[in-house]
């Protein structure tokens, strides 16, 4: 190994001395000059006396230095959150603004970005999984958070470092020199539950639909012939609909990946937002699903209340991970027999790997064709080796 040696404080008068092995071991000193990496080759191969010139390097630029305010992680994230989160959408937004906070309660307002290790990445998992460092005002008792919450939670924090390594500080160097957190694991749940609503549970769902809300029917039907979140279902305005086309726009500020696109509506799709068009108020720009008024659509929680009341009414008990994306999965699942790129447009996915991973199941009738048409081919390649003998 190459033998090297460094001084001083990184970030602000760090100096190394090192051996080249591709220049004949020569000495060479290393430091940075108002953010750029300079080298110099000595003219010996003292190392002692390369150790004395790097400190005395050192000592020169921490008395030239002029200090400037310290880079917090509080600083950090204030800096990230008012120039790149805006850029988001709503939904991420305000997944940026809930995850710094809880980042800074784990790690500290105060604390430099690039003192961060190992531990405090893996103080932080047990603490989120525990329940214990939840957001502020979660009125919820202390319940174990699963491991792609805090998978998401933590690429938010490899996210804002990757940015800051990238980002200039306005004096000729970057935010961050490197990434405190490259290459650390990021939790995954190796078996999480994606349920898909079956036929039976979303007709009998659907027959109490009226019964819960009068937009319920509706949402379902959508959701179901559109494969789409329930988020961007909400917020569809009757503008976005061509009922003549049979086409709906689906606006990039209420799509999760920010991606405005159009879609063609099923037959089933259209005839229930025209029965719906006959007695909702309001025309042009209105919201096909107020909530308050005519101005703001409903919210998640108000969602996901109305499915728990459909299950109840349909006499249904109630499954873990059941709810509106279920029918998300099943509008995957019945056309994965056509081309991935066409049912990812349809949908709104953005890869056809996400697609096929996550939204996609397999199905024990399918599986158990395929093991016929196995049998089969097998006994054709028996019968033909049988005839070559």
């Amino acid at each position: 190994m190459a033998w090297s040696y460094s001084t001083g404080e990184r970030g602000r008068n760090r100096v190394r001395v090192a051996q080249d092995v591709g220049r004949s071991n020569r000495l060479f000193v290393e430091f940075r000059d108002n953010g750029r990496k300079v080298r110099q080759y000595l003219a010996h191969r003292d190392h002692e006396r390369a150790k004395e010139q790097a400190e005395q390097l050192a000592a020169d630029f921490r008395s030239k230095y002029s200090p400037r305010a310290r880079l917090t992680l509080k600083s950090l994230f204030d800096i990230y959150l008012r120039e790149v989160t805006p850029e988001k959408t709503p939904a991420k937004q305000e997944h940026d603004r809930r995850t710094a906070a809880l980042l800074l309660r784990a790690w500290g307002e105060i604390r430099r970005p690039e003192t961060l290790g190992l531990r405090d990445w893996n103080r932080f998992i047990v603490e989120r999984r525990s329940g214990r460092l939840r957001p502020e005002g979660s009125t919820r008792r202390v319940r174990t958070v699963g491991d792609r919450q805090i998978g998401y939670d933590l690429k938010f924090a490899l996210a804002v470092f990757n940015w800051a390594v990238l980002a200039g500080d306005g004096n000729g160097g970057a935010l961050l020199e490197r990434n405190p957190l490259k290459g650390f694991p990021v939790p995954v749940n190796v078996n999480p539950i994606r349920p898909v609503l079956t036929n039976d549970r979303y007709r009998a769902m659907l027959a109490v639909a009226k019964d819960v809300g009068p937009d319920v029917g509706l949402a379902l039907v959508l959701a179901r012939e559109t494969g789409h979140r329930i988020g961007a279902i909400s917020a569809l305005r009757w503008s976005d609909v061509n009922l003549e086309g049979q086409l709906v726009l689906w606006r990039s500020e209420a799509d999760k990946m920010g991606r405005e696109h159009v879609t063609p509506l099923t037959p089933v799709a259209a005839a229930a937002l025209r029965a719906a068009r006959t007695h909702t108020p309001g025309i042009a720009d209105a919201l096909i699903f107020p909530a308050d008024g005519l101005t703001t659509h409903s919210a998640r929680s108000r969602w996901r209340r109305w499915w728990l009341q459909a299950e109840r009414l349909a006499g249904l008990k109630h499954e873990p991970r059941f709810g509106w994306h279920s029918l998300r999965h099943a509008f995957a699942t019945a056309l994965r027999s056509q081309p991935d790129v066409d049912v990812a447009a349809l949908g709104g996915w953005k890869s056809t790997v996400t697609l096929k991973l996550c939204y996609q199941h397999p199905e024990l009738d399918r599986m158990r064709q395929a093991l016929r048409q196995l049998r089969t081919e097998s006994t054709n390649g028996e019968q033909a080796a049988e005839l070559q003998m």
